[in-house]
């Protein structure tokens, strides 16, 4: 692949290393040497990138698969990713492209997505599949594109970034779903080669300083993560930093990848957590990875009514007209339908 000029990365002449800043890694790098991630190279006293319009794969999706269902419901998304990854996640569902050091790319530019997004009828796009984060260039640029031609740009990362790169790359953006793996550094550590603290810091940014569409993804990894006592004070963390409004997807763990000897998620123990999270008056809680309409429909948190109704990724918005209120009791239901952001 063709390398191109990168951002976030400063040239340290006492030492001779190129160091990269885009996230929190800050990769030290000699002559030839690449970052953690794979597609970020120096060549020379400067920071190459082989993501720059690169793709391994694109699709077309329901929005409720990244998930967000509360953003655009009941419409269609086009998803695309590139190749390597800045974390490490022993269970990465997607390693055959996270950890890839070679896969068969297509080259694409900005305009190639807004045309593609407009001919399949996409109101949005999802830089997903491995981090975004790491053609953080292209995503960018592109996104920026599609938001001038009316079309939504959308996030699907760890949020692992460095300060200095997200005020950038964030800004175009119109909705994230953050995976938020696990609540303890322990996990982050030895599981993903990444940091909590720095994955809490980017979602307390993103609410307070932006005003993305945000919702969170923790997958539930029995005997890892799934602890009462780390789910309960991730709860009590979301509730004091993001508010119980914030839309929590619990999903079940499959064996993959290096945790294949790790059962899956029992259904049972995900809606204990659905359970414990609605008793802790959290309104906007969805099961993922299983089958359970009833945990994955939306409900208005007043009057219980039906207002989304979903089946897997099959969707039906059930209250006629539907833009962001219940018609029958006129409670705010926050999310983006299609004109404003109602705040959590």
């Amino acid at each position: 692949m063709q390398s191109s000029a990168a951002k976030w990365w400063n040239y340290q002449e006492a030492w001779d290393r190129v160091v990269c800043t885009l996230c929190p890694k800050e990769c030290k790098l000699r002559e030839g040497q690449r970052g953690f991630c794979y597609l970020r190279l120096r060549e020379g006293k400067e920071l190459r990138t082989e993501g720059y319009g690169t793709t391994s794969g694109i699709a077309v999706d329901p929005i409720e698969k990244k998930p967000l269902n509360h953003f655009l419901p009941n419409t269609k998304i086009l998803s695309l990713g590139n190749m390597g990854c800045n974390l490490a996640c022993k269970f990465c569902q997607n390693w055959s492209i996270s950890k890839a050091k070679e896969t068969p790319v297509r080259q694409l530019s900005s305009m190639d997505l807004v045309q593609l997004a407009r001919h399949y009828d996409c109101q949005s796009v999802a830089f997903t599949y491995n981090d975004p984060v790491i053609w953080a260039e292209f995503v960018m640029d592109s996104s920026w594109k599609l938001a001038e031609n009316g079309i939504h740009p959308v996030l699907v990362t760890a949020g692992y970034i460095s300060k200095e790169a997200r005020t950038e790359l964030f800004q175009p953006i119109k909705a994230i779903n953050f995976d938020l793996k696990a609540f303890t550094e322990d996990f982050y550590f030895k599981l993903t080669n990444s940091s909590l603290k720095d994955v809490l810091d980017t979602l307390v940014y993103t609410r307070e300083q932006t005003e993305i569409w945000m919702e969170l993804t923790h997958l539930v990894i029995p005997g890892a993560n799934d602890s009462d006592k780390e789910y309960l004070a991730m709860l009590d963390w979301i509730d004091k930093y993001l508010g119980k409004e914030t839309v929590l997807h619990l999903t079940a763990f499959h064996p993959d990848w290096k945790m294949k000897d790790v059962p899956a998620t029992k259904h049972s123990d995900l809606i204990k957590k659905y359970d414990q999270a609605k008793e802790r008056g959290y309104p906007w809680v969805y099961l993922g990875n299983v089958f359970d309409p009833k945990r994955q429909t939306t409900h208005c948190s007043n009057c219980k009514s039906t207002i989304i109704e979903r089946n897997w990724h099959k969707t039906s918005i059930s209250q006629e007209r539907f833009q962001g209120t219940c018609a029958k009791c006129n409670t705010v239901i926050p999310g983006y339908y299609g004109s404003a952001i109602s705040a959590c």
